[in-house]
């Protein structure tokens, strides 16, 4: 029984009760040569599974959560379905490599990881695709600062927030758990970073359509585009992949502020192609060159000397530009404001807005200019000026301005006169605002007119008295006056005269007779040495109130011992020849007693 027992055939049934196991495990019982020859048979039906290696797999089922994937091993590996968000297209049947970490766990489970295979070979994969210049999938994960990160090949790579798109992006987190295509911009080796640019994808393509319409384009050709962006020196407009430029200028052939008052954001706009650069990829467009010019259609009968009503449309310093039909503007000059011939600023009559009437001056329809007058509608003051103002004729005027010269004062609208400083007052001012202030009222008299330049003198000083007549008779050349040192400096001292008018001495006058100098707040004695008629000026002398007595003096006893040295010589002449001789006999005799 026991040697029939060892001879069952392959297929032979045994009862469990029955079964050898240690004639089984000793290979003596079913088949003995032939358990080597099962065992290889089965193990052709295996893989033979290496742990920490990548292989490559097959997806046999795929749920929400999981993908499972045979290696061709006895049993599958389950892989959480997260670790293929970045390919949104896996389906069972699809290749994927698999990370085996352990050919069997408790359960008899083999153990894969898609994310740690992806992880081992990505960096290559990664480099190759960049050496290569290829087109990369990657799934956003998150959003960060800067930017965003992408999952590429199992590597967080960041994807800048400026290289999500062309245009600006409003919502990041529109783009969050989304699969992009995208392209390697830069590698970092040492750190293992990775920047990663969709929006290099779209230029790509956009320089593509942009090159193609380019190449088509021709100057005058009308297209159609969607508005862009708007600035506030022009319009951007999409042109099918390629923006061109409509320049604040080009959107109107009136004058416009901003180009809001024409067009509006994603308004489809037919334009006409001016200009474009095909190695700049610039393209000038136009909106007004659709519509005939404005001054095609001005009326031809207008000419010099007709009345147009027009709209402020804008102010500058030296003039005033008047729309008078659509599109078609002159310009008032700020001459041309006021028949005054002071300097004004537009602004001083108009403002931006204002309904006006004008008179054309001179129309040029080749150059397309007008230029426009305003004080034309009026009458010119200056016609008859001498009429109604005569010289020397005395008149009340309104102060206008007050300059370090003079100061300006209106007769009436458009009559102007200039009243300068030596003119305000007979006594010397550093500065007209010492005597009047805009908008004072005062009266002045007419000196001069100058018609063919509108200019007019004036005069305020000539309505009073000439103090200096009074100061010319009061102290005459020559006098003695009194006066007090108010002020010393190194060019001299100001006197004060009966303590209005004032004198000047200059420092060798200030000597008193002691020798010593004179100080300030001393009162002493001048003399009045010379009146400056032309400069208001006494100039005075305490020198020689005590100097020229001394001198006079001297000059007496001089003429006294002249007189007397006159009548001594006359005296001699009267002398006789006898007397000469009796002299000279006393002479003898006093001689001769020398020598005894």
């Amino acid at each position: 029984m026991e040697e029939n027992q060892n001879k069952l055939p392959l297929n032979a049934s045994v009862a469990p009760e029955d079964f050898n196991w240690d004639a089984f495990e000793q290979s003596d019982v079913y088949g003995g040569a032939q358990k080597a020859e099962i065992e290889a048979a089965y193990d052709k039906t295996l893989s033979k599974v290496v742990e920490n290696e990548v292989v490559e797999g097959e997806v046999t089922a795929i749920n929400k959560r999981e993908v499972v994937v045979t290696i061709g091993g006895k049993s599958e590996g389950v892989i959480p379905a997260t670790d293929f968000r970045y390919n949104a297209d896996l389906k069972v049947g699809d290749k994927v490599e698999v990370y085996v970490e352990s050919a069997e766990d408790k359960k008899g489970q083999l153990v894969i990881s898609h994310k740690k295979a992806r992880a081992l070979k990505s960096w290559d994969r990664v480099n190759e695709a960049f050496n290569n210049d290829e087109i990369v999938k990657g799934f956003v994960k998150t959003r960060t600062k800067g930017g965003m990160i992408v999952d590429v090949f199992g590597i967080e790579a960041f994807l800048p927030g400026s290289q999500i798109d062309i245009k600006p992006i409003r919502d990041y987190d529109a783009y969050v758990n989304q699969t992009i295509d995208f392209k390697i911009v830069k590698i970092n080796q040492e750190f293992r970073n990775v920047v990663v640019s969709h929006k290099a994808l779209l230029e790509a393509e956009q320089e593509a359509r942009r090159a193609e319409l380019i190449s088509k384009l021709e100057k005058g050709q009308v297209l159609e585009g969607v508005v862009k962006n708007i600035t506030n020196y022009g319009v951007f407009v999409d042109l099918g992949g390629i923006d061109g430029l409509i320049h604040i200028t080009d959107l109107s052939w009136g004058r416009i502020n901003h180009p809001e008052e024409i067009v509006s954001l994603d308004e489809k706009i037919k334009v006409v192609v001016l200009d474009f650069n095909e190695q700049q990829k610039r393209i000038a467009l136009g909106l007004k060159q659709l519509t005939p010019h404005p001054w095609d259609n001005l009326d031809p009968n207008l000419k010099v000397g007709d009345r147009v009503k027009g709209k402020v449309i804008l102010i500058a310093d030296y003039g005033a530009f008047v729309e008078i039909t659509p599109g078609v503007e002159g310009l008032v000059h700020v001459s041309e404001m006021s028949w005054s011939p002071r300097l004004h600023s537009a602004q001083e009559f108009l403002k931006v807005g204002d309904e006006i009437e004008t008179q054309i001056l001179a129309i040029d329809r080749v150059a397309r200019k007008i230029s426009l007058g305003i004080k034309q509608l009026t009458e010119n003051p200056w016609e008859n000026i001498r009429e109604k103002y005569p010289v020397g004729s005395t008149q009340k005027a309104t102060v206008r301005n007050i300059t370090n010269f003079g100061v300006f004062a209106e007769l009436e609208d458009g009559v102007e006169g200039l009243v300068h400083i030596s003119d305000l007052s007979w006594n010397k001012i550093k500065h007209p605002s010492e005597m009047v202030a805009p908008g004072d009222v005062i009266d002045v008299q007419v000196l001069e007119f100058d018609e063919a330049n509108h200019k007019l003198s004036l005069g305020r000083k000539q309505l009073t008295p000439n103090p200096w007549d009074e100061v010319e008779a009061k102290y005459p050349v020559g006098s003695t006056v009194q006066g007090t040192i108010a002020s010393i400096n190194d060019k001299g001292a100001s006197i004060t005269l009966d303590g209005e008018v004032e004198g000047f001495a200059f420092p060798r006058e200030l000597v008193k007779e002691d020798g010593k100098q004179a100080v300030v707040g001393e009162t002493l004695d001048f003399k009045v040495v010379e009146l400056r008629r032309s400069t208001r000026r006494i100039l005075l002398s305490h020198l020689r109130t005590y100097s020229e007595v001394k001198v006079k003096a001297a000059a007496a006893e001089a003429e006294n011992t002249k007189k007397a040295v006159k009548k001594v010589n006359s005296n001699v002449e009267k002398t006789t020849l006898g007397d000469i001789d009796a002299l000279a006999a006393l002479k003898a005799q006093l001689e001769g007693k020398e020598s005894k």
